[in-house]
């Protein structure tokens, strides 16, 4: 594989590590720059299956520049701690309580993992000086905007879930603070990741499980959703470039610092609506041996209202990105689908 970023002798410090986006970013980052150092952080708790996490965490131990430490985000002293011992010079914070859904009847998760978790690297960055710390935003605070495709000078002041609310809060402190210590930073508004080993609560990977028991799939809104799915390696490529492009440190007319401080789309720019998706995804479990080939998937459909916390759309405008870093993710929905279902097939085989 290709180094796209040079990486070697830096040390890099992935919060999520055991997550999804954390999982697939640390290991790319191993591969292609062995003489860097990465250190994952990760609480591996169990809002979906730990077994999941633990495959993705025994898979990391191939590396000899990887090195794992469990931990809580929202525990100061542990992330304290982190940063003494190996003073990061680029920190990617990944680690979240995730999911629109979830927030609903779990909003202590929300606060601490999302804001105190936050706040904890933000300060630990602030004592301990790094060159670019970059973060997960998300697609979700958009909220009910209407204008479409979603680009990042638009106004996202109107979450529609706690979850949105947090992930808003997370670009607003760190903000200020860029602008008061001076600390560069950079947020990514990821648009529903999807791939091998994803997270079992995401559409895909839920509707698949659910389908092999035989159960009822709910398609919300009628199936009148639109999702702007991007596949992981996509998100990942995104990630790592815009880590090593840290934005410049600048002095403003008064003298202070300006803030070194932007925000990014990462999506796929094109919305497949939900009843298509599903298609595509049941022509792919299909085709891996997932489910038989007579499978009667009208029959585990249902169509059901909107959810409380959910948008119809997600559509990203990733021009900023692309004209930055010269990128655009562009991998098919069904080519992401199929090497999902290719590894489903083998993962639970």
């Amino acid at each position: 594989m290709e180094k796209i970023v040079d990486f070697d002798g830096k040390v890099i410090l992935i919060t999520g590590a055991a997550g999804f986006i954390g999982w697939y970013l640390a290991k790319r980052v191993c591969e292609e720059n062995p003489k860097a150092t990465v250190i994952g952080f990760d609480s591996v708790n169990d809002y979906y299956d730990v077994k999941l996490k633990e495959y993705r965490l025994k898979d990391l131990e191939q590396y000899d520049n990887f090195e794992f430490i469990k931990g809580n985000l929202a525990d100061k002293k542990a992330v304290e701690e982190v940063f003494e011992k190996y003073h990061p010079e680029i920190v990617v914070n990944l680690a979240a309580q995730a999911g629109v859904r979830y927030s609903i009847d779990h909003p202590d998760a929300y606060i601490e993992a999302n804001l105190i978790g936050f706040y904890n690297i933000l300060e630990a960055c602030r004592h301990y000086p790094v060159e670019h710390l970059v973060y997960a935003s998300s697609s979700s605070v958009y909220g009910g905007n209407k204008k479409v495709p979603f680009a990042v000078e638009d106004k996202v002041d109107n979450p529609v879930s706690l979850y949105a609310a947090t992930k808003k809060s997370n670009e607003l402190l760190a903000h200020a603070y860029s602008k008061l210590y001076n600390i560069p930073s950079t947020g990514l508004r990821f648009f529903t990741v999807y791939g091998p080993a994803g997270r079992p609560d995401m559409a895909y990977f839920g509707f698949t499980n659910k389908l092999i028991k035989g159960e009822k799939i709910q398609i919300f809104n009628f199936g009148n959703c639109k999702r702007d799915f991007t596949y992981i390696d996509d998100i990942v490529e995104g990630v790592m470039r815009v880590m090593a492009g840290a934005p410049k440190k600048k002095q403003g007319e008064d003298g202070l610092p300006l803030a070194p401080y932007a925000v990014y789309n990462i999506g796929n720019s094109n919305p497949e609506n939900l009843l298509d998706f599903v298609q595509i995804l049941q022509e792919e479990l299909i085709r891996a041996g997932v489910l038989p080939e007579d499978y009667d998937f009208e029959a585990h459909k249902e169509l059901v209202p909107m959810q409380p916390g959910d948008v119809p759309v997600t559509y990203a405008d990733t021009s900023a990105l692309e004209r930055d870093f010269g990128f655009k993710p562009h991998t098919s929905l069904r080519e992401g689908l199929r090497k999902f279902a290719e590894w489903y097939k083998s993962f639970y085989a």
